[in-house]
């Protein structure tokens, strides 16, 4: 009989945001399949787990892959974690779900943590629909046009951005709504963990110049079209 892949949601930052559930699979599992050992690592010796690590992340080679499935196909079951909240989510994970699907191995999903879900969570805007973009193009043309077609939406907007470009981010998109609301999460669930919420302009006029560090997500409230 072939085993199983759990697809694990991890802490995003507070180690202690885990589950009975994830505790037990992570312990139980023949293999942790980590986007970064080193980093899993500190969950396991947080929580006294030893099961083995292997490293699979969106450089893994194909063979990487197909030698992960062989595993499952022979019996052994494994957990696929990322960094931090859930694989797949603007992480890898993606490659290895469907070579197991496609070696007939049962794959499981163990819900938890993920910042996007925790920012919307806490924003106050309309969640009933939003649309998750990611992180935004690299380069500033193509993240402007990226930014505005997603403003033509009717929803709330989430998204991804390291500390090096969040500053200038929020800066193209208070020149094109800069009454835009916003809420900016910065380190969710980490001891310096804070939200800026405000005008677009506001947050923009408060933060520039500042050094930005962290991990953000972006939440952008209904903007309405015609009047911008």
């Amino acid at each position: 009989m072939s085993g199983t892949l759990t697809v694990c949601a991890t802490p995003i930052g507070n180690l202690d945001d885990v589950s009975l559930r994830l505790l037990a699979t992570l312990r139980e599992v023949a293999l942790i399949c980590a986007e970064d050992t080193r980093h899993t690592s500190r969950l396991l010796a947080r929580h006294e787990i030893s099961t083995p690590l292997s490293s699979y992340h969106q450089h893994s080679s194909p063979a990487k892959v197909a030698a992960l499935a062989r595993r499952m196909v022979e019996g052994d079951s494994l957990a696929l974690v990322t960094d931090s909240g859930t694989p797949g989510i603007s992480d890898p994970g993606p490659a290895l779900v469907l070579a197991a699907i496609e070696a007939g191995v049962e794959v499981c999903a163990l819900p938890g943590p993920c910042a996007l879900i925790a920012a919307l969570s806490i924003s106050g805007f309309d969640a009933q629909r939003f649309s998750f973009l990611g992180f935004l193009p690299k380069k500033p043309g193509k993240r402007r046009k990226a930014l505005e077609a997603a403003l033509l939406c009717d929803e709330t907007l989430v998204f991804y951005e390291s500390p090096h470009r969040v500053l200038k981010v929020l800066a193209e998109l208070a020149e094109i709504t800069p009454d835009a609301p916003l809420v900016v999460c910065r380190e969710l669930t980490k001891k310096f963990e804070e939200c800026w919420r405000g005008a677009a302009r506001d947050v923009v006029a408060q933060h520039s110049g500042k050094e930005a560090r962290g991990e953000f997500v972006v939440v952008v409230g209904k903007v309405d079209a015609k009047e911008e």
